[in-house]
């Protein structure tokens, strides 16, 4: 009987510095691997990132599975303040140690292990796919997209996806993803005119009508929630103007906002309420407001169905555990899937992701691929 060791090839992985958008062989050494299992394996490269698509059966099969994460990670930040080696790959009392292990090296050897497992000791009827990029902590233009790209022209087809993101806050098992919020974010110039603080009269000040703008924006409650969703957010995340004296009413003052919007919004509708506002402000100052606007994905869900009650079943049964449902964190890139077909995210316990020491307990990576091993036999029985 196979038996592919998930710890090891997580170490195998963390050992590749894959730092976006470097590929450092983390995709070189997937493809050896699902390659010597009977894949069929091909690079999606786009732009400068590396992205890699493996198929076990027969293309277009109308049963297929589809596994989907990132090689790629977040720089390790302060060097001195790791206890081992970022790349090291280490194993100290239970826990392996390194950038990539909790986001998402862990998954990536969990479900190529398992796939690769179950393809030798069980040969299904159907096809099973991996989706891997090397540019979804970056700005994941040419990453998964580039791959599904890639399918739809080919003629791919995946039935159902399941993303390896960490899902978990607290414990493995804890939640599986059907969903997420969307993110957009404004970036204000406004512009006015410069002049001396003493006669206020001959400038154009733009800081109160900045004031006015973020105080409209940000008193507003967009929504209660929805089914799946808690209510929609906004967060400013920066206020400059740079003026370093205190006599001169500054020509121009920036901010940033960020949304994360629930399904009862769309990117649109937010757009075409923010500018309404601007535009109010701007007459009403007479500044000119410049606006960035930068969509990084819409919400989404994947409705409860008979794809997510199985894995919630498989779960429950190899960890004894039954997940929540959430549309909790950050974008992903199932947002990239979910027009392609169904979509939900199960992981590990994300607690040391892009942190200092990041780190997780070795038990769960080898639960993590029962896991998966598990899903495999209940999707293709």
């Amino acid at each position: 009987m196979s038996f592919t060791d998930p710890v090891r090839l997580t170490q195998d992985l963390i050992r590749c510095p894959s730092v976006t958008p470097k590929e450092a062989g983390a995709l070189v050494l997937l493809e050896q691997l699902l390659s010597n299992a009977g894949f069929y394996c091909k690079r999606v490269d786009r732009g400068k990132v590396s992205n890699l698509f493996a198929r076990w059966g027969e293309k277009a099969h109308y049963r297929s599975f589809g596994f989907n994460g990132h090689t790629d990670v977040v720089p390790v930040g302060d060097l001195d303040a790791w206890e081992h080696s970022p790349f090291e790959a280490k194993i100290k009392d239970g826990m392996l140690f390194g950038r990539g292990a909790a986001d998402m090296k862990s998954a990536i050897a969990a479900f190529a292990s398992a796939a690769v497992d179950y393809v030798s000791n069980s040969p299904p009827d159907g096809a099973i796919i991996l989706a891997i990029t090397g540019d979804e902590e970056g700005e994941a233009i040419d990453g998964t997209k580039a791959i599904f790209d890639f399918m739809e022209e080919t003629g791919e087809q995946m039935t159902a996806c399941l993303v390896g993101e960490p899902t978990c806050p607290n414990y493995l098992g804890e939640a599986v993803k059907i969903g997420r919020r969307g993110s957009l974010s404004f970036d204000f110039s406004l512009i006015g005119t410069q002049g001396h603080v003493a006669y206020p009269h001959l400038a154009i000040n733009p800081i109160p009508a900045l004031v006015c703008l973020l105080s409209r924006v940000t008193n507003k409650d967009l929504d209660e929630g929805s089914d799946y969703f808690d209510p929609s957010t906004i967060a400013i995340t920066t206020v400059d103007t740079g003026n370093t004296t205190t006599n001169v009413i500054p020509s121009a003052t920036h901010a940033t906002i960020n949304i994360r919007f629930n399904d009862r919004h769309s990117s649109n509708d937010l757009t075409e309420w923010i500018e309404s506002i601007s535009r109010e402000v701007a007459r009403h100052f007479g500044v000119e407001i410049i606006t960035r606007i930068t969509c990084a994905g819409e919400s989404f869900l994947t409705p409860p169905s008979s794809f997510s009650d199985l894995l919630l079943l498989a779960i429950n049964e190899e960890l004894g555990v039954t997940p929540v449902l959430s549309t909790s964190g950050g974008t992903s890139d199932a947002r990239f899937i979910q027009d392609h077909c169904p979509v939900v995210e199960f992981g590990l316990v994300g607690k040391t992701m892009h942190q200092v020491n990041e780190c997780v307990p070795i038990e769960q990576i080898i639960q993590l691929k029962s896991v998966y091993s598990h899903i495999l036999g209940k999707f293709f029985a």
